[in-house]
């Protein structure tokens, strides 16, 4: 599954945007320097999310939506095809 259909299913899942959900962790004080152990917690207990789901989260949470260019175009499991992940919702998801 790619970074992306990951954070599409958490969507799918919550109802809310990935941008809203790294809303809500600014709100709570999670931001760059926060560990990934109380943002997933947060995820479970508020949203029911298991710790894959939640650390695609995590990345965007305390990393910003740029991944790793080695992930883009590459045909494995976890291929994206562009480095920056679309945050504002899937159903607005520019076709790449």
């Amino acid at each position: 599954m790619s970074f992306q259909a990951y954070l599409d299913a958490v969507e799918t899942k919550t109802g809310l945007t990935p941008r809203q959900l790294v809303d809500l962790a600014r709100e709570k004080g999670f931001d760059a320097h926060t560990k990934a152990t109380p943002i997933l917690e947060w995820l479970k207990v508020d949203y029911d999310l298991g710790r894959g789901h939640g650390m695609a989260l995590v990345h965007v949470i305390t990393k910003g939506p740029q991944i790793s260019s080695k992930h883009v175009g590459t045909g494995g499991t976890h291929a994206d095809a562009v480095d920056t992940l679309w945050l504002d919702g899937k159903d607005t998801k520019p076709n790449l």
